[in-house]
C-alpha cells in the first residue's frame, strides 16, 4: 500500500535578516573593532564634515545664479575700459575693499568678476564690473557663505585646533572605508551573495534596509570617498602635499616666488590687451582667465590662469606669465608648472571640479553617502546592541 508524502513548500528567502558572518577569524574582528569604534567617537564631527562639504560642492553654480544679469553687461562695445579704470572704479565705491582676484570671461557680453574683501563688514565679496565703462553692476556676499562653510568643514572655525579634529577625524573616515571594503568582501561569490553586494533590498524592513543603505552604497561611493579623504589630508597637511608635488616631478616653490620683483616708479602695462590677446590665441578655447593681484604690487610680472575658475581650483588651468612693465612673455620652467597644476588637480579632485558637472554630480552624490555612513553604521551597532541586551534580560 502507497503512502502519501506531502510536497513541502520551499521556505521563503528571508531578506529582512541582516546578513552575518560566521566564525570570524581574529584578524576580521580586529578589522571589525577598527571600522566600528573610532567611527563612533568621530562620527558626529564627519556628519557635519561631510555636510558642509556637500553644501559646497555646487558653490560656483549658486553664485552665478545669486549674481543674476550683472554677468552680463547691457551693450557690447568696441572700447574697453583699462585693468587700471577697473580697479579705481572698485575702490571708488568703498576705499576699504581689499581687490584679491580678477576673472575675465572670452564671452564679451560677461562682466569681470572681482573678489574682494570689506575691511569695514569684514566679509568677502563678488564685484561685477563693465568691462567696457568699468561700471560696478552688482555687489553679491554669497561667496561668503560658502566661505564660513569651507571653514567650518576644514577647521570648525577653531583655528588649529579645530583643523586638527577634522584632520584626525578624516583619518578615521578613510581607515573606515578601507576596512569597509573589507568587511564587505564577501566570503565566497555566488549569485546570492553578489545581489546581497550590489543591491537594496526596497521593500525589506528597516534594519535590512538600513543594512544595505550602508553596504551597498559605501561600496559604490568608496573610490570617491577615499579621494576625497586623501585630497583633503594632503590639503591640511602640507608636508605631505609638498612630498606629492616632489614625487609628480614638480618643484619647491610657486610660479610667483621665482618672477622678478616689482620696480618702484616704472608704469605697469593695461593687463586687459594682455587677456584678449591670449583668449584669440592660445586660449581660445578657455572660458575665462583669473588673475590673483593681492600680492600684485611686490611682483614685476602678470601671473594668468586660463580655464574655468572656482572657488579654489581652475578647471582645465594653463598658466601665462608676462613681465607687467615691457608685455614680453616670461618662460615658467616644467617644474614650477608641475607645482601649480598638481596643488591645482587635488582642489580639483577636493571640489569636485575635475570632469565638469559630471565630476560635480559624482562629488555630490558621494558626499551624501559620505554624510550618511556615520548615521546608517551607528543604527546597524544600535539594533545590534539592543538585541544582545535583549537576549541578556535587559
Amino acid at each position: 500500500m502507497a503512502t502519501y508524502t506531502p510536497k513541502l513548500k520551499p521556505r521563503p528567502v528571508v531578506v529582512d535578516q541582516v546578513p552575518k558572518r560566521k566564525g570570524k577569524t581574529a584578524f576580521m574582528r580586529f578589522i571589525s573593532w577598527i571600522h566600528l569604534w573610532p567611527s563612533i567617537v568621530s562620527g558626529v564631527i564627519l556628519v557635519f564634515v561631510c555636510l558642509t562639504g556637500v553644501i559646497i560642492v555646487y558653490g560656483d553654480e549658486i553664485m552665478d545664479i545669486c549674481a543674476g544679469d550683472a554677468r552680463f553687461v547691457k551693450e557690447v562695445k568696441v572700447q574697453k575700459a583699462t585693468s587700471q579704470e577697473l580697479l579705481t572704479s572698485i575702490k571708488k565705491g568703498s576705499p576699504d575693499l581689499a581687490i584679491s582676484e580678477l576673472v575675465f570671461f572670452k564671452d564679451p557680453k560677461r562682466s569681470v568678476r572681482a573678489r574682494v574683501f570689506d575691511g569695514k563688514s569684514k566679509k568677502l565679496a563678488h564685484l561685477y564690473i563693465d568691462p567696457y565703462t568699468a561700471e560696478v553692476l552688482k555687489v553679491d556676499t554669497t561667496i561668503y557663505f560658502f566661505y564660513i562653510t569651507a571653514h567650518l568643514h576644514a577647521s570648525l572655525l577653531a583655528g588649529k585646533v579645530g583643523g586638527w579634529i577634522v584632520a584626525i577625524s578624516t583619518i578615521i573616515f578613510l581607515i573606515s572605508s578601507i576596512t569597509g571594503l573589507v568587511l564587505w568582501w564577501p566570503n565566497r561569490w555566488n549569485k546570492t551573495t553578489r545581489q546581497a553586494s550590489f543591491t537594496i533590498k526596497w521593500k525589506a524592513k528597516f534594519k535590512r534596509l538600513n543594512y544595505d543603505l550602508h553596504n551597498v552604497y559605501g561600496f559604490y561611493s568608496l573610490i570617491l570617498c577615499v579621494v576625497l579623504s586623501a585630497t583633503g589630508l594632503l590639503i591640511f597637511f602640507h608636508p605631505l602635499g609638498e612630498l606629492t608635488v616632489k614625487l609628480a616631478g614638480g618643484s619647491a616653490n610657486h610660479v610667483a616666488e621665482n618672477l622678478p620683483k616689482a620696480i618702484k616708479g616704472k608704469t605697469e602695462l593695461d593687463m586687459v590687451p594682455i587677456v584678449d590677446q591670449l583668449f584669440s590665441n592660445e586660449y581660445a578655447t578657455k572660458k575665462n582667465i583669473g588673475i590673483w593681484i593681492y600680492r600684485l604690487e611686490k611682483s614685476g610680472a602678470y601671473v594668468f590662469s586660463g580655464g574655468t575658475s572656482g572657488l579654489k581650483s581652475t578647471e582645465n588651468m594653463d598658466i601665462a606669465v608676462f613681465d607687467k612693465y615691457t608685455g614680453t612673455r616670461i618662460t615658467v620652467s616644467e617644474q614650477d608648472n608641475i607645482h601649480e597644476k598638481v596643488e591645482n588637480y587635488v582642489w580639483q579632485l577636493h571640489m569636485g571640479q575635475w570632469w565638469g558637472q559630471f565630476g560635480k554630480l559624482s562629488t555630490f552624490l558621494a558626499g551624501i553617502v559620505a554624510t550618511s555612513l556615520p548615521i546608517t553604521g551607528f543604527l546597524i551597532w544600535w539594533g545590534r546592541k539592543k538585541r544582545k541586551l535583549k537576549r541578556l534580560g535587559y
